[in-house]
């Protein structure tokens, strides 16, 4: 079982309220880091020295909010209307079991019962406007007493490990998976230069929190780790997926926010050559992660992202491979153990 992993996907932090899962990797991080500090948006950004080789700051990002949801009323019968924090498939929330607020009361999200449904209705897709998330109350003065306009709502999803425990199921590995990798590479030996990891806020939302960090950071460099969607599902129609399980890392080379800095592109796939580390491509489109900030930031930063593939991204559940986990932390190691910056120095 990996504890890591369980501890951080079954930890709360919607985008805008992170506190219970920063308070968690800092207590992680904190015996294998120099120092640690929370900037003025809420991420948590730790500094692990260097031996001294290269003069050289080098900043690692995963971000640790996830998606959820947020009350935006009580109606009279004491049901909670929300609306989504992130972006959301409305066909993945019927049903799905969520804890409400800081108390973590418990509800379920519903809707008209199937049986009730008009003929017409069958087909469509009932959408997040006519869902509502049910505590158990009998009135609006009950459910008020426990829950607040403005709370946020999180999935409740056991971790678990699937095919031999090769496989694993949780919320919130976007980017969750992200962040125990950080923290594996926190644990290890230091590297040449000083490591900055910032563990930051509000990316599922905008990329917020990471345009702070890296503005903060001062770094000459930038490693995303993520956790990317895998479109490898059978479909006679797309025989080229996007990523799959089981076939390594991702790399990133464009996105619909960013082209990655080919010159680090380059040197994370040497890597992946030299040292036998399965990764694969992830085909260009759509979505970004906070390389998009982060390369912006100041007057700039070379940056490159770095993903575990993850089916079911922004549902209660999503199921990554452990291998490819643990390649992407192999990978990440080795593309930062052999860093120099001749290598992103412009000519």
């Amino acid at each position: 079982m990996n504890d890591l992993l369980k501890q951080l996907t079954e930890a709360v932090g919607v985008s805008g309220t992170e506190k219970e899962v920063r308070l968690l990797i800092r207590d992680l991080i904190a015996d294998h880091v120099d120092e640690w500090s929370v900037d003025a948006m809420g991420s948590l950004m730790a500094t692990k020295h260097g031996t001294g080789q290269c003069d050289m700051r080098v900043l690692v990002d995963a971000h640790m909010d996830e998606v959820g949801l947020l009350i935006t009323d009580i109606d009279s019968g004491g049901m909670l209307k929300f609306t989504n924090v992130g972006g959301f498939d409305d066909r993945a929330l019927l049903g799905k079991v969520v804890q409400v607020g800081p108390d973590k009361i418990t509800g379920v999200i519903g809707a008209r019962a199937i049986h009730l449904l008009k003929s017409g209705e069958y087909s469509k897709v009932v959408k997040m406007d006519a869902m509502r998330i049910d505590i158990g109350a009998k009135s609006k003065d009950t459910a008020s007493a426990k829950v607040k306009v403005g709370d946020y709502a999180a999935f409740v999803t056991e971790y678990e490990e699937l095919d031999g425990g090769r496989t694993a199921i949780g919320k919130a590995f976007d980017n969750r998976a992200g962040c125990a990798a950080l923290i594996e590479l926190l644990r290890g030996e230091r590297y040449p230069f000083d490591l900055v990891a910032a563990f930051t806020v509000q990316e599922e939302v905008g990329l917020r929190g990471a345009r702070v960090a890296a503005f903060n950071a001062k770094a000459d460099v930038a490693l995303v780790l993520e956790c990317t969607p895998a479109y490898d599902l059978p479909n006679e129609k797309d025989v080229s997926p996007n990523v799959a399980l089981g076939k390594g890392a991702s790399v990133y080379i464009m996105d619909a926010r960013t082209i990655q800095d080919p010159r680090l592109v380059a040197h994370i796939m040497a890597t992946g050559d030299a040292h036998n580390i399965p990764y694969q491509i992830r085909q260009p489109g759509g979505g970004g992660t906070n390389t998009g900030a982060i390369q912006r930031a100041g007057a700039g930063i070379p940056a490159a992202t770095l993903a575990v593939p993850g089916r079911y991204a922004h549902t209660p559940t999503l199921m990554i491979s452990l291998d490819d986990y643990d390649n992407t932390v192999r990978l990440a190691d080795a593309t930062l153990r052999t860093l120099t910056p001749d290598i992103f120095r412009r000519a």
